[in-house]
C-alpha cells in the first residue's frame, strides 16, 4: 500500500486541474499526470491504472459541460462511446503482449503531422460540414480503433479523435472538441475496468486527482465554449507539438535508436 504525504497530494491535485483545463480543450492531459504520478514514486502500473481512474472524472466533466451547452447530444452519441470503450478494454487487455516499439517511434510523427494540419490548414473553424465517411462507417471502425490505441498506450487520443471529426465527419472545432471528450470518456471506461481488474488502482490519488480533473475540465470546457475554434486550434496545435517533443526526448524512444540520436 502507497501512502503519499499531503503535500505529494495537493501537488497531484494540482498537476490533475492544469490536465484536465488542457484536456478539456485539446486532449493531451496524460502527459502531465503520468509523469507528475511517477514523480510522486508511483508504480509504473499503478500509474497507468489510477491515470484512467482519475482521467474519467475530467472527461465526464468536460462531456457533462459540452451537453448542457447542447454542443453534444449525449443519448444519440452513446453507441459510439460503448465502442469506444469497448476498442480500449481490448487495447488494454493485451497491453502487455503487444511490441509497443514501431508506436512509440511513429507516434510524435503523427502528432506533429496532427500538429501541423490544424495549423496550415486556414478553413478549419466552428461551422460544421457534411460527413466525408458515412457515420456507421466512422462508427465501427475509426472509433474503436482510436479506441483500442487509447487502451494499448494512450498519448494524443484526444488530438486523434479531433482529426477523425474534423476530417472524417465533417464537423466544426467546437463541436469536435465536445464529442471527442465523450469518446475519449468511453474509451476511459473500458481501459479502467481491465486495469480495475488487474489490481492497478490507487484510490485515495485517482480521487484526488479525479477532483482536481472535475473542476479543471468545467473551467477549461467553458472558456473553449467562450472562445471556440480562435483558442481550440492554437491550444491543440502547442499540446500535440509538446507531447511529440516529450516523447522524442525519452532516451528509450526507438526512434531515437533508429537515427542515432
Amino acid at each position: 500500500m502507497i501512502d503519499l504525504a499531503l503535500h505529494v497530494l495537493l501537488f497531484l491535485f494540482i498537476a490533475a486541474f492544469i490536465a484536465g483545463f488542457i484536456d478539456s480543450i485539446a486532449g493531451g492531459g496524460g502527459m502531465i499526470t503520468i509523469p507528475a504520478m511517477l514523480l510522486a514514486g508511483i508504480p509504473p502500473l499503478q500509474t497507468l491504472g489510477t491515470n484512467k481512474l482519475q482521467a474519467l472524472f475530467g472527461s465526464g466533466s468536460a462531456t457533462l459541460a459540452y451537453a448542457r451547452a447542447g454542443q453534444v447530444n449525449l443519448r444519440r452519441q452513446l453507441p459510439m462511446a460503448a465502442l469506444s470503450a469497448i476498442g480500449a478494454a481490448l487495447g488494454a487487455a493485451v497491453a502487455t503482449v503487444l511490441p509497443g516499439e514501431v508506436l512509440k517511434a511513429i507516434l510524435p510523427l503523427l502528432l506533429l503531422g496532427i500538429a501541423l494540419y490544424f495549423a496550415l490548414k486556414p478553413n478549419i473553424g466552428d461551422v460544421d460540414r457534411h460527413w466525408r465517411l458515412a457515420e456507421l462507417a466512422f462508427a465501427f471502425t475509426v472509433v474503436p480503433l482510436i479506441g483500442f490505441y487509447d487502451g494499448v498506450f494512450g498519448p494524443g487520443t484526444g488530438s486523434f479523435f479531433m482529426l477523425a471529426f474534423v476530417t472524417l465527419a465533417g464537423f466544426g472545432v467546437l463541436k469536435a472538441t465536445a464529442h471527442t471528450k465523450l469518446l475519449n470518456f468511453g474509451s476511459n471506461i473500458g481501459a479502467f475496468a481491465v486495469f480495475l481488474a488487474y489490481g492497478a488502482m490507487l484510490w485515495k490519488v485517482g480521487f484526488v486527482m479525479g477532483a482536481g480533473q472535475f473542476f479543471g475540465a468545467q473551467v477549461g470546457s467553458r472558456f473553449a465554449m467562450k472562445r471556440g475554434a480562435k483558442i481550440i486550434k492554437p491550444i491543440l496545435v502547442v499540446t500535440s507539438t509538446v507531447l511529440a517533443i516529450r516523447l522524442m526526448a525519452d532516451p528509450t524512444n526507438p526512434l531515437r535508436l533508429w537515427l542515432g540520436w
